[in-house]
């Protein structure tokens, strides 16, 4: 895995790494309940946390964030991170999601806790607190451009 480099990236959905390609749904199209507690593993091979909920933009017909639920205590007093969807690696021989910066530079990311949630809706937010922190273009920025049929930028 890559760490931040200049050059924002722009990606609609999450990468799919594995053979795990089977009879049922999955990996391809999924149940946002099936990746709840799957584990997310760091650029450089640290366990991170967990999946508690993936956001949907409702809107616009998209997966807005996954939120990173880390440390705590049976899911209290945990610290919660939104990452991208697009920031993320789907590997099914691993059963896990990868993403693409170190463990300490999440660590260092802002989040909240689980009554303190941003507002998500917030372009502003989105834009620099969170899409701007994992080197990706607001996934809102992708659906404008496909929208306009301009995919040369997707």
């Amino acid at each position: 895995m890559t760490t931040l480099a200049p050059k924002m990236q722009s990606q609609m959905g999450a990468n799919i790494v594995g053979s795990g390609v089977g009879d049922g749904p999955g990996p391809d199209v999924m149940a946002a309940s099936t990746l709840d507690g799957t584990k997310v593993m760091s650029s450089d091979g640290e366990h991170v946390g967990k999946i508690s909920d993936i956001m949907l933009d409702v809107r616009r017909g998209r997966v807005a964030y996954a939120v990173l639920a880390e440390g705590g205590f049976l899911g209290m007093d945990s610290t919660l991170r939104a990452i991208p969807w697009g920031a993320l690696t789907l590997d099914t021989d691993e059963k896990c999601f990868f993403v693409d910066i170190t463990a300490e530079q999440i660590r260092s990311e802002p989040g909240f806790d689980k009554d303190h949630w941003p507002t998500m809706a917030d372009p502003q937010w989105g834009a620099t607190t969170v899409h701007q922190y994992y080197n990706r273009d607001p996934y809102w920025s992708a659906t404008r451009a496909a929208s306009e049929g301009d995919v040369t930028d997707i």
